[in-house]
């Protein structure tokens, strides 16, 4: 007995799955029972209902097999085939080597043009796939989580990128096997995204001197960290910071002179550099990294911070944390989201989206990687009490003033 019915779209909707045996006249039933809920309600769209009899051993494996089949998950996998410097001719093998295909029917594609991952990725979402997985760099994952953010189809990464900034703050492997033993262990958490005038960005967006870097590194004819850092060293001594106005949380606006901001989802760009060290995705705010301008001897302080996890530990650092932000600059010019350059206006706004995109995450993560250990934050402390004493040194003025008032104190 079945209700002839017309589905709607799974996508937006929720199912529940129920089995029911009986025994009636000597024979073994199975009842089972569909049933179809609008997201975030109760009210029921539609149901379905199933009844076999399960008499001989023919009729017991094919309801066994029928059940496996309508349960098994969908995974799409995205390939952008030029992405990074890996091999992707090896992906067909891994999936069918790393995927339980007991678990998971799986479907693999790959990108022509700039914004197809995008697409593909609304088509698969639409279809009810319950996870999409983006196989490439952070332009890719970009591309594809702004196609999944707010529907139930997670977010998978198999990094193969130059950076891999967001795989890298979830704590996923960097080789193409183990990346596909997170996806198959499937565990899914509901995280954050931040949203700069529409562009939605998953780790960091900024302005300033990385914004800048973005640019360079988009035109450079080759990719890879050597690119990324010849490009640092190269601009990095020129480069003149700019005159920023930061509204955090409708709070009063505030001027600030930058080498660059960031304002960071997760943690990192990528390649292990911590721009914002105390980032989360699950806290519902935005980190914001103010990197005040420094000079020729502060720079290798700045630089071994961002790689040590210290960055907020630095005297030419600022760091605050909201939902909401508005920065106005002098002009309009490059902002990244990503990683990606674009130019865009004078006023930007930045918002948070809570637990807006689902994503498939490490559950053997060891959480306490992301944070600085003794040697690190001894470095940090170290350039810190140098930096202090190069100031006074730099400035006796300013020292014999400091005594002074010590000494006025003690006396009156």
């Amino acid at each position: 007995m079945q209700q002839n019915i017309d589905f709607p779209k799974i996508s937006q909707h929720k199912s529940t799955d129920r089995l029911f045996f009986c025994n009636f006249a000597g024979k073994l039933f199975v009842i089972r029972t569909l049933y179809c809920y609008e997201a975030g309600r109760e009210s029921l769209l539609w149901h379905e209902c199933h009844i076999a009899a399960l008499s001989d051993i023919t009729s017991i494996t094919h309801f066994l097999i029928s059940i496996l089949v309508m349960s098994k998950k969908r995974i799409a996998f995205i390939v952008n085939p030029i992405s990074g410097t890996c091999n992707k001719d090896v992906i067909p093998t891994l999936i069918g080597k790393h995927i339980d295909a007991t678990i998971y029917d799986t479907a693999l594609m790959f990108t022509e043009y700039a914004g197809h991952a995008s697409e593909i990725a609304s088509r698969c979402a639409a279809e009810g796939y319950d996870i999409v997985v983006a196989v490439g760099g952070d332009g890719t994952v970009n591309e594809v989580a702004r196609a999944l953010a707010e529907t139930p189809t997670a977010l998978g990464i198999v990094p193969c990128g130059s950076g891999n900034g967001l795989a890298r703050h979830l704590m996923l492997p960097m080789n193409f096997g183990g990346a596909l033993d997170i996806i198959n262990m499937g565990e899914i958490h509901s995280l954050d995204y931040g949203i700069i005038n529409s562009h939605p960005f998953f780790c960091t967006c900024g302005m300033g001197f990385d914004a800048f870097i973005s640019k360079k590194f988009a035109e450079a004819g080759k990719r890879g960290p050597l690119t990324y850092i010849e490009n640092v060293l190269k601009e990095g001594l020129s480069y003149k910071p700019e005159t920023y106005e930061l509204t955090l949380d409708n709070n009063e606006a505030e001027p600030y002179k930058a080498f660059l901001i960031s304002v960071a989802n997760a943690s990192q760009y990528g390649n292990d550099a911590y721009i914002a060290p105390q980032a989360s995705m699950s806290d519902g705010l935005l980190d914001v990294v103010i990197i005040q301008p420094f000079d020729i001897l502060e720079a290798p302080q700045v630089g071994i911070d961002l790689l040590n996890k210290t960055l907020n530990k630095s005297s030419k650092i600022k760091c605050y944390q909201a939902k909401n932000i508005v920065i106005k600059r002098r002009e309009s010019g490059t902002i990244h989201f990503d990683g990606d350059p674009i130019e865009e206006s004078a006023e930007l706004h930045i918002s948070l989206r809570s637990k807006g995109i689902r994503m498939v995450v490490n559950p053997l993560a060891d959480k306490k990687r992301r944070k600085p250990n003794i040697v690190q934050n001894a470095f940090s402390m170290l350039f810190n009490e140098m930096n202090a004493v190069r100031e006074e040194v730099s400035n006796p003025s300013k020292h014999v003033k400091a005594i002074n008032n010590f000494i006025q104190n003690k006396l009156s």
